[in-house]
């Protein structure tokens, strides 16, 4: 079953590489798409004006195991 967390925060340049403060806020899990999307949406608009600042929706599928990256 896959569930959607908002991802982001204030960084320390428009790269949106290193996070600032203690690292990524993590907010959910949402059971859908939409649901995580309206949070996003108000995490976004709340900062809108601050150029180093980004929220994004991650995906994370409980049931498939994580990619290998070796």
């Amino acid at each position: 079953m896959a569930q959607f967390f908002v991802v982001g925060g204030e960084y320390a340049d428009t790269s949106f590489c290193d996070a600032v403060g203690g690292g990524e806020e993590w907010i959910g899990p949402f059971n859908d798409y939409e649901s995580a999307k309206k949070e996003w949406s108000r995490k976004a608009w709340l900062t809108v004006d601050e150029c180093t600042t980004r929220f994004r929706i991650e995906r994370i599928d409980t049931d498939t195991p994580p990619p290998c990256t070796d």
